[in-house]
Parts: C-alpha cells; sequence; structure tokens
C-alpha cells in the first residue's frame, strides 16, 4: 500500500484515495500478498494437522485430537427447569407425597422455608427401547430418549439466577469470563466464510438472567462474542441506508477498509480496535448471506408444520421460529449455536421463565407447550438431514428445583444440589443415565457432576483436551473448565 504523501501532493493524494479505481490499484498488490499468506499459512497448518506434527494452533480450524462433533447447538432454558417435573422419575416422591422431607424437615432455602414433599402433577411414562421414563408434560420430546444421554446428578456453586445462568455458560459463577461458545470460536475460527462462529438466540419474551454476559468473549479477543440474531431481532444496520445506491455503498467501504487498515497499523496489538474492523468486514458479507440464512420462508409448508412456526400461540411459534433459524445457521458452518427458550422472569415469577415458585402447574403447563414440539422438531430435522452426526447437542439449565412445595405456595424453589442435564448427537452414547439424585430428587447422589464435567466432555467430543485449551490472561492460563473437569467416559460413544 502507497505510503503517505507530503504536504505539497496532499490533494493529489486524497483524489486518488476517492477514486475506487485508484483505491484498487493501490492495494491489490497488498491483499494479494495477505491473501497468498493467509493461503500458505492455511495449507501448511492443514498438512502440519494431517502429519500430527504441528502443535494445535487456535483459529485455524484443529483439534487437540479427531474430532467427533463439528458444532454446537446449546439450548438453555432460564428459571431453572424442574428436573422431578420433566427428566427425572422419582417414584419414592411419589409415595411420600405430602410427607416432611427425611432429615431435612423445615428446610430453609434461597426464598424461605419449605414445606413436605410435592409430587409431580404429571405422570411420568417410560418410552422408547431404553425405557426411560419421562414426563407426559413432554410428548415430542419423549421421541428422542434413546439418543439422549441424561445426566442426572448435575450441582451448581449458585442458587441465584444471574451467577447460575452465567455459571453454567462459561464455568465461572461471576461475569467476564469466555462462554463455552466463545471458547469455541476462539478455538476453531469461523468455518463459514460469511456467517459469525457463534450466534446466540435470545427468546422473544427477552435475555437470559445477566443477559450478555451469557454469551460474552470475556476475556478472549472481542471477536468471540456471540452475534446475536432471531426471528423477531433482526441484525442492526444491516441494511443500506435509504437514498444511498450500490455503487455509492461499495466507494464508502472501500475508503471505509483503507482507513480502517491504516488505523489499525497505527495501533498494532489492540484486539478490541481489530475485532471491530474485523465485525464490519463481516457484516458486508453478511448483507448477503444473512437475509438468505433468515429467510424461512425459503422452507417447505411441512417443515413450518413440524416445527409449529404458525402456532396460534405467539410465543410458541416465536421459539419455533428461532429453532428453525437454528437449523439453517448450523447447516450453513455456524460452529456454535446458543438457543433460549424463556428470559429474566422480570420480577414475575413463572410467567416468563420456568421459576415456577408459587403455581408449578399452571406455569409449567404454559411453559412445555412452547418447548416441546419445536425443540424435538429441531432435533428431529437434524437427524433427518444427517446433521446430528456431525453436531453436539447440550440441553441445560442453571440449577433444578425442590422436591418440596414452598410454604404456603404449590410451587418449588431453586435447588443448586442436584439437577438434570443431558447431551445428544455427535459422540454421545444415547439411551443412557448417568448418576442420579437421591430418591426424592433432593441431592445429587449418586456420580455428581460439576459444570466443569460437562464442559470437559463436550470438548473432548469436539477434539479438545480441555486442560490444554486455554488462553494466557494476567499470567494464568485460563480454561473453560478453570482447574477441575473430568469427562463423563460413561456417556460417550
Amino acid at each position: 500500500m502507497s505510503p503517505p504523501r507530503d504536504a505539497d501532493s496532499e490533494h493529489p493524494l486524497l483524489a486518488r484515495v476517492l477514486s475506487r479505481r485508484g483505491l484498487l490499484g493501490d492495494v491489490f498488490s497488498g491483499l494479494a500478498g495477505i491473501g497468498l499468506a493467509g493461503l500458505l499459512a492455511d495449507d501448511l497448518h492443514g498438512a502440519s494437522k494431517e502429519s500430527g506434527a504441528a502443535e494445535w494452533v487456535p483459529g485455524r480450524g484443529m483439534t487437540h485430537f479427531p474430532a467427533k462433533a463439528k458444532r454446537v447447538l446449546q439450548i438453555f432454558c432460564p428459571g431453572a427447569a424442574s428436573h422431578v417435573d420433566l427428566w427425572e422419575h422419582k417414584p419414592e416422591l411419589e409415595r411420600r407425597h405430602g410427607e416432611p422431607l427425611p432429615g431435612e424437615e423445615g428446610l430453609v432455602s434461597f426464598q424461605g422455608k419449605n414445606g413436605n414433599l410435592m409430587r409431580s402433577p404429571w405422570p411420568f411414562v417410560r418410552r422408547g427401547e431404553s425405557g426411560k421414563a419421562i414426563s407426559t408434560l413432554l410428548p415430542h420430546m419423549a421421541r428422542h430418549v434413546d439418543d439422549i444421554a441424561f445426566i442426572h446428578s448435575m450441582t451448581s456453586k449458585t442458587n441465584t439466577h444471574g451467577p447460575g445462568c452465567v455459571f453454567m455458560n462459561t464455568g465461572h459463577a461471576t461475569e467476564g469470563f469466555p462462554s463455552a461458545g466463545a471458547w469455541l470460536s476462539y478455538a476453531l475460527g469461523r468455518e463459514a466464510d460469511d456467517l459469525p462462529a457463534y450466534v446466540a438466540l435470545p427468546d422473544i419474551r427477552g435475555e437470559p438472567p445477566n443477559g450478555k454476559a451469557n454469551w460474552s468473549n470475556g476475556f478472549l479477543p472481542a471477536r468471540h462474542q456471540a452475534i446475536v440474531l432471531a426471528d423477531h431481532q433482526p441484525i442492526r444496520n444491516l441494511e443500506r441506508p435509504e437514498g444511498i445506491t450500490a455503487e455509492e455503498e461499495a466507494d464508502t467501504l472501500d475508503f471505509l477498509w483503507l482507513l480502517n487498515g491504516r488505523h489499525a497499523e497505527a495501533h498494532p496489538g489492540d484486539e478490541e480496535l481489530r475485532a471491530r474492523i474485523a465485525a464490519y468486514e463481516l457484516a458486508g458479507k453478511m448483507q448477503v448471506s444473512a437475509p438468505k440464512v433468515a429467510d424461512l420462508g425459503s422452507e417447505p409448508s411441512s417443515i413450518h408444520r413440524l416445527y409449529g412456526t404458525d402456532d396460534p400461540n405467539p410465543l410458541k411459534a416465536a421459539y419455533a421460529r428461532n429453532c428453525l433459524l437454528a437449523r439453517r445457521l448450523l447447516e450453513r458452518g455456524v460452529r456454535y449455536v446458543n438457543l433460549y427458550c424463556a428470559s429474566r422472569a422480570s420480577g414475575v415469577d413463572g410467567l416468563l421463565n420456568w421459576d415456577a415458585h408459587r403455581t408449578l402447574k399452571p406455569d409449567y403447563e404454559r411453559h412445555a407447550p412452547i418447548f416441546d414440539q419445536p425443540t424435538a422438531a429441531l432435533l428431529s430435522d437434524l437427524k433427518a438431514r444427517g446433521l446430528l452426526d456431525e453436531t453436539l447437542v447440550l440441553w441445560t439449565t442453571e440449577f433444578g428445583r425442590m422436591p418440596t412445595h414452598q410454604q404456603g405456595t404449590t410451587g418449588r424453589d431453586h435447588n443448586p444440589d442436584g439437577f438434570t442435564c443431558w447431551m445428544m448427537g455427535a459422540g454421545v452414547r444415547g439411551g443412557t443415565s448417568f448418576g442420579a439424585t437421591d430418591p426424592f430428587g433432593r441431592r445429587a447422589e449418586v456420580d455428581p457432576v460439576t459444570v466443569w464435567d460437562f464442559y470437559a466432555t463436550a470438548l473432548h467430543l469436539l477434539g479438545f483436551d480441555h486442560t490444554r485449551l486455554t488462553y494466557d490472561y494476567n499470567g494464568l492460563d485460563r480454561r473453560l473448565t478453570d482447574v477441575f473437569g473430568n469427562v463423563l467416559r460413561a456417556i460417550v460413544a
């Protein structure tokens, strides 16, 4: 690229820079050199990867060892979805309904004193060849039990929604740490040139507790934070401004590219600046790609019926459209999709999420139909298209709920001592249940699992040793699993 000229020739230079032909002439050789260097680097890394001779390099699509999964769909249900009402059958809880919780009579938990044991209002039925018992609240999800590995002994270190959501998403209960999706973006880089590596799809009802901290890049370079995209929330500033022609926009972007490049050269090492420049360049490409991927109208009517995108319940229809959008993103090369079903409570218990403190039965009979059909359809669609063979599906929530009722209510309080998450898809041993809570669902009793174990297993399926996926920050080798984590070999196929 030509160096700046002296003051005497300032005006000729400006005229040349503002000329698109002059600009292209100046930058062509530089771009060719950069492109060639990038291609050579990719070829060299690819050859080294095949030969096993090179060390892992972040962002080059390389893994520590052969991966079983290439991408991740993480479904998150904010509000602490109840394990004893959805996923983990407790016959003893049914038999002892109305009795005090043995050994914890008068238990005081997050919102106060608990009452007696309360059975689930919905029966559980055995489904699939595995005979897994699942709540009748989820008739569509029940069809997938033979493909799911349930982890019934999850534990959390917090009983508060905001920290709980952040802990489940980042492995740390405080803000400022990278989410799992950001870690995968850092580890592998983008697969598609015109779409981001990491996308978050918030629910139409709003963001989850602690909002954007759930998909933050933390201390990783800013380019690894999620792009927020949803059927109800178009990408801002993506459309060309009214009154601007395509040629004028192209000239403006070319000139901006030149200025950005010079500014970046003057500030080496400024990762946020480089990330912002890269984001603008990606946004330019997404002007073409994003409308195509978000064009749900191109899908056949059979797919829309499968997902329920035209359901008379607007909340279900909106979530169904996000589910369909998630599939379209995954099949086009997005590495990690965070799909949310429900939002922060906003002070209204149980109305906007799974936080059923006061009225469990009507709350869950409102939420479960929104979740059930679209989610099951997404899983069926991924499987039918062969995408499930390369996609790891994670279902998560921040913690569980008590087997007792809150005193004076028909709801359940927070329970971080035992709950359920599950995995499905590439590399997962389906039709299995790992660990268990006690006979009432109060505490993880058999093979307790931490969030760090959960992500150590997910990273293993993605081809990474979680102890080696690190980033030097403030003199420490930080990682998604902190200093903990063991792979759950029993659920790995």
